[in-house]
């Protein structure tokens, strides 16, 4: 029987994954694991273990303990909190990232999935349809872990067959949890202010685009990717990955076709500076072409399904 972990369960992604591969394969399957429990009661369905996952031994342990088959490694400072403290967020992106790897070196665990982003790009990628072998240079810290992440699974993959997949994820909309810390959290800020009926300050330029996706999607391609036969999966750095783009004043526009009095104001802070590094979208040809990714929802899609939800 197949058994999965999920490593810093307790974030957005991975409360939307522990839910996702619960009604896919069984709530018993899926066990989450954070250095806190998540408040989510659909997530609590499920097994839970208190977990650091810079502590090498307690993975291990957890790993051997367990018997799991997939582990879904998503532990990271995100892009705004890491300029915060560099140091941290290198510490903790790459610590975590090392010991989840050895134990699968060690033939503790049969498949990795690990999370890379568009933070690898920086201002000298294309802006639009950003390749999948574009090169890197990325100007956050998170970022640059994100880079030196997919080296050492490419590294892992060919020196010690560790079957570690990955994807550059774009800007995740979900409706489960607040924003994290990720420069692209505006998205997930604006909807809340809208069904509150306050004004929306948007840290980002009106008109700066980027690379979005809403979770259903992420999640999707997470599991789809997983369940690929090894030999469909031939980029061992990470996948791009697409949804959709559109820049704040976008999805505004868009969020008022429902809620007509909803109000966005302007105030660039230094995230703008980084989303400006990043690209305005994505080309996944590779992962389209490799195991058959097809995003589901577009501006319009994400927007209806994101105030449905939110306002149940």
């Amino acid at each position: 029987m197949e058994r999965h972990l999920v490593i810093g369960a307790s974030g957005q992604l991975g409360i939307e994954l522990i839910i996702g591969m619960q009604d896919r394969y069984g709530v018993s399957a899926v066990v989450s694991s954070d250095i806190r429990k998540s408040d989510d009661d659909d997530v609590n369905r499920g097994e839970f273990i208190l977990l650091d996952a810079t502590n090498k031994e307690a993975v291990r342990k957890v790993l051997v303990d367990g018997k799991f088959t997939h582990v879904y490694h998503l532990v990271a400072m995100l892009s705004a909190k890491g300029e915060e403290n560099p140091l941290a967020g290198w510490d903790l992106n790459m610590t975590s990232l090392l010991n989840v790897l050895e134990c699968a070196k060690e033939g503790l665990v049969k498949k990795v999935f690990w999370p890379s982003s568009i933070a690898v790009f920086g201002p000298n990628a294309p802006k639009n349809a950003t390749a999948q072998d574009t090169f890197c240079d990325p100007t956050t810290v998170y970022g640059v872990s994100k880079v030196a992440g997919e080296l050492w699974c490419k590294y892992y993959f060919e020196h010690y067959g560790v079957d570690v997949r990955s994807l550059r994820y774009p800007g995740l909309i979900g409706h489960r949890s607040q924003p994290g810390g990720g420069t692209t959290d505006y998205a997930v800020e604006a909807f809340y202010r809208a069904l509150e009926g306050k004004k929306f300050d948007c840290y980002l330029e009106k008109n700066e685009a980027l690379p979005m996706m809403y979770m259903d999607d992420a999640i999707r391609a997470t599991l789809n990717l997983m369940e690929a036969p090894s030999e469909c999966v031939r980029v061992r750095t990470s996948y791009n990955l697409s949804g959709c783009s559109f820049s704040p004043s976008e999805l505004s526009d868009e969020i008022r076709k429902t809620i007509p009095d909803f109000e966005t104001v302007y105030n660039p802070d230094a995230r703008q500076q980084i989303a400006a590094s990043w690209p305005d979208s994505i080309d996944d040809t590779d992962a389209r072409s490799d195991w058959g990714w097809n995003a589901k929802y577009d501006i319009e899609g994400l927007v209806a399904a994101m105030l449905k939800a939110l306002k149940r």
